[in-house]
């Protein structure tokens, strides 16, 4: 039986405990490997540094950066995704998004998926179908030279893109989104890793994606543990 071993590229943990660790993931580096061909993902330092038995409790996409929640064994790990699965925590991001958002707000719009070209996309639709989302967002700071906001968002659910496609049916895409806000063909170009940069960076504003997994709340042994990512990157790209 293959056996995965973790190798590391000098990614610490942010903090660690006995039971579980939480790492700051950068842009750009998937949770997971897709297949034996992935040289390298956020499993290999979870495994370099915690051994064979530990995973992450959770999962957030590769180019989102910020807190991930790594139990170091099986039974914290199912605990925690347990915790995950239950909606047990609290979780805040930090997002640019494009044009001026000036108040507070909620959205409540169902998603589902899309079910045309783009096999990842989701959709809102009615409240008859699709699944219930629910996401408030809080404006911080507006860069006027760059037409930008940055804001805070508290996803209620946690449905797939459910931040990505929220912000963008209001007319807010966040910088750097290759696939909400952009043609069918830049979609598509993106996913299959043919896109080119310059081409990413006229049809969405940005090389990655700015969405940050900035804070984590949760309760564990009747402790409550309350992070913040320390990942400064979101803030150099908006104020620079």
């Amino acid at each position: 039986m293959a056996v995965f071993e973790g190798h590391t590229r000098g990614l610490k943990p942010l903090v660690t405990f006995s039971d579980f660790a939480i790492f700051d993931k950068p842009s750009n580096l998937m949770i997971h490997p897709i297949s034996k061909n992935t040289e390298y993902s956020l499993l290999d330092e979870i495994r370099y540094h915690f051994g064979d038995k530990a995973n992450q409790a959770h999962r957030i996409d590769a180019e989102t950066s910020g807190l991930v929640l790594v139990g170091r064994n099986n039974k914290t790990t199912n605990a925690l995704a347990t915790m995950f699965e239950k909606k047990e925590y609290k979780k805040a991001y930090l997002a640019i998004v494009k044009g001026k958002l000036e108040e507070e707000l909620t959205i409540d719009k169902n998603l589902k998926k899309e079910g045309k070209a783009i096999g990842v996309r989701m959709a809102t639709c009615s409240k008859e179908e699709g699944k219930e989302s629910i996401t408030n967002v809080k404006p911080l700071k507006y860069n006027k030279e760059k037409d930008i906001t940055l804001v805070e968002v508290n996803p209620i659910t946690g449905r797939q893109h459910q931040i990505r496609i929220h912000l963008n049916s209001i007319g807010h895409t966040i910088l750097g989104d290759p696939i909400y806000g952009v043609c069918d063909e830049v979609a598509e170009e993106y996913l299959n890793k043919t896109i080119k940069d310059e081409t990413r960076v006229e049809h969405s504003g940005s090389y990655r994606l700015w969405l940050q997994a900035n804070y984590l709340e949760f309760r564990y042994k009747g402790v409550i543990y309350k992070i913040y990512s320390k990942n400064k990157d979101i803030y150099k790209e908006f104020d620079n």
